[in-house]
């Protein structure tokens, strides 16, 4: 903190600061591979969304926030979900109400409106000050500071406006949280101490505005005519200049014969000329300057402008300076209570969260989609019709499934074809459960939660060419980090393990995790395509095996996406999806001979007679040489030798 001070030349005001560390003691901890196979913040093929940009994220379901404080929280809450379970029942409790209590809700939902979405950000500026004034003030950097502090005033002016109404709105709620609201807050008088204060310096008809030249104008008479001499100097100076430009453009639509000319404003330019170009005949006069085709309207200028612009914004500029000079004691005595407003932020910011983001996602969807969650310390984890959050929203008749977790059956092996839904059962399973624990109404007709302090995810197969890592490798690295962090509450998914190298090793990879997962209390779902996995269940009693239902007719897959008990052999599934892709019929039929000798064995491998082929291999290393001999920049004499070296290697069976 001292060096932020030293290199930034402010003070940080005492008890302005709220610090805190959110470790994984009171949060759920999700590693980032997990966050990016969960898709929680970002699509995994976000590249291939189109022009609908109906693949969305949970973070993009849920952005509903009005706020940019109730986005960053909401975003927080999603990569560190909650495990207290006293904390999430408190947010449930209130989004019962709200979703009890109608009128409730859309009062809330009107009275956020009334607050701006850069309230958070308005701390910045009473949080720290300078060390001391001094003539730099009248620099055009110090002149943009002495703006925003201004618009940060006009800003919780605004916002301490609307705590009346907030309050009117939450006078009958009956949930703790609601309740607390609006005990601290709407019956704080520090908060009417603050507004007093205010007023007492800022005109009651400033409010806060987005439109670029409005914001400007309610900068400038912020502050009450008659405190500061300089100041109504200057603001007669704006006004002057500001009437002027707008005769200006008067008298150009009178003189060239252009009714349709606007006057807009941006803060870069200042007041342009904006002339539809339907209206421009031949070519503009050569009064104008700066002309830019912008759309179907030409931009421009002119010297007049251009000069009147000048004196407008120094105008502007000096009634900021002589603002902030008379607001140097007002921000002094903001300061004395900024704790207050560091509150008021953080409660905007979580009510935006829940009734902006929870409650407005619950409310569009049918009756009873989404319900509330049990918890349980050590209990099951049991959903009954979970579905999956995200695709739910574009598939319309999405299968429910459920699934359910104890001390006697921690461990879920599922087993289907491809494309049957195992994937999207292990992101709905942990999605679920990630709704759940940051206090929302989850996608399911009943939950039971057991709390979970981490989630780890094995699944895809990708090489990581950045960290000189193979599709297998990367594998094993998941998988190693996910033995060395598991604890007795965590959440484990794993998708295809060890299919990235040879099928005994990966089969006996697959086989001894799961023995070791096992011996933990975690609760794990593997989904796999290698049957013998399920021989697991014949060992250990604390195995289940599940299998995605899939009608097979005339050689065709029927997909239920229908979760079901027991195994299930469904025969040659992957060639019947290959011969769908469009593998051509002499393949398919050749595979389907070959794995039909290979089933008909119990120990899948072939003997392969080397020497039978030997020649053949010799053959084929001999021209892979010469073609890489061919495009050798060697020089002739090392060629030659790299030849008579290959022709002996060759004769004495050395390839």
């Amino acid at each position: 903190m001292h060096r932020v001070e030293a290199e930034k030349g402010v003070i940080v005001t005492n008890h302005s600061l709220s610090v805190t560390f959110n470790g994984s003691f009171d949060h759920m901890n999700i590693d980032a591979t997990s966050v990016q196979n969960l898709e929680i913040i970002e699509p995994l093929h976000s590249a291939l969304w189109g022009t609908s940009n109906k693949k969305r994220s949970l973070f993009h379901m849920l952005k509903t926030t009005k706020t940019i404080g109730g986005t960053r929280l909401l975003r927080a809450n999603l990569l560190q979900p909650l495990k207290d379970i006293e904390t999430i029942n408190t947010r449930l409790d209130c989004l019962d109400e709200l979703m009890s209590n109608e009128q409730l809700f859309f009062g809330l939902s009107q009275v956020l409106r009334k607050f701006p979405k850069e309230t958070d950000r308005v701390l910045c500026h009473f949080c720290f000050m300078p060390k001391k004034v001094t003539s730099k003030v009248l620099d055009t950097d110090n002149a943009k500071k002495s703006q925003a502090l201004i618009s940060s005033i006009i800003l919780l002016k605004t916002a301490l406006d609307a705590l009346p109404l907030l309050a009117k709105v939450l006078k009958d709620a009956q949930c703790f949280l609601l309740e607390n609201i609006r005990k601290s807050i709407c019956e704080n008088e520090n908060y009417a101490s603050i507004r007093n204060k205010i007023g007492a310096v800022i005109d009651e008809d400033v409010l806060h505005a987005r439109v670029p030249f409005v914001a400007r104008t309610q900068q400038c008479f912020a502050v009450k005519v008659g405190i500061d001499g300089v100041l109504d100097i200057a603001r007669r100076s704006f006004c002057d200049t500001s009437e002027a430009i707008h005769s200006l453009a008067t008298k150009y639509r009178d003189d060239f014969k252009l009714p349709n000319l606007k006057l807009p404003f941006n803060n870069r330019q200042g007041f342009y000329f904006s002339i539809p170009q339907k209206d421009v005949q031949r070519k503009l006069p050569n009064n104008f300057i700066q002309v830019v085709k912008h759309g179907n309207n030409i931009h421009c200028s002119t010297l007049e402008l251009a000069s009147l612009n000048v004196r407008n914004k120094s105008a502007a500029g000096e009634c900021n300076i002589r603002t902030e000079v008379c607001l140097e004691a007002l921000v002094d005595a903001i300061r004395e209570d900024v704790s207050v407003l560091t509150l008021l932020a953080e409660v905007l910011c979580l009510l935006d969260m829940i009734v902006n983001s929870f409650a407005h996602t619950i409310s569009t969807e049918p009756v009873d989609r989404y319900t509330r969650p049990e918890f349980t310390e050590n209990g099951p984890l049991a959903i009954d019709a979970g579905r999956h959050p995200i695709l739910e929203s574009i598939h319309n008749d999405f299968i429910p499934n459920n699934i359910f977790f104890s001390e006697a059956t921690n461990m879920l092996i599922v087993s289907g074809p491809n494309m049957s839904g195992k994937s999207t059962y292990l992101q709905q399973v942990c999605l679920i459960v990630i709704l759940a624990q940051i206090g929302c109404y989850v996608p399911a007709h009943f939950s039971a939660i057991r709390v979970v302090d981490r989630i780890f995810t094995r699944m895809g197969i990708v090489d990581n060419l950045e960290s000189n890592s193979s599709t297998f490798m990367t594998e094993m690295k998941e998988t190693a980090f996910i033995m060395q962090n598991v604890s007795q509450r965590s959440l484990i998914v794993m998708d295809e393990l060890g299919r990235a190298t040879s099928s005994s090793d990966g089969f006996a990879i697959a086989w001894s995790c799961c023995e070791h997962l096992l011996s933990l209390k975690a609760y794990t779902v593997f989904a796999t395509h290698v049957e013998n996995l399920t021989e697991l269940a014949t060992i250990y009693p604390n195995v289940k095996i599940l299998h995605f239902y899939v009608d097979l007719r005339n050689n065709r897959l029927d997909f239920k996406f229908q979760l079901m008990e027991g195994p299930r052999h469904v025969p040659h599934y992957g060639l019947l999806l290959a011969q769908v892709a469009g593998l051509p019929s002499s393949v398919i039929e050749t595979a389907r001979n070959i794995t039909t000798r290979i089933t008909e064995k119990e120990v899948q491998r072939m003997e392969v007679n080397c020497l039978q082929h030997n020649q053949i291999q010799m053959t084929y290393h001999i021209a892979q040489r010469l073609l890489c001999l061919k495009y050798s920049k060697q020089d002739e004499d090392s060629i030659r030798q790299a030849l008579q070296n290959l022709k002996e290697s060759y004769i004495n069976g050395r390839l």
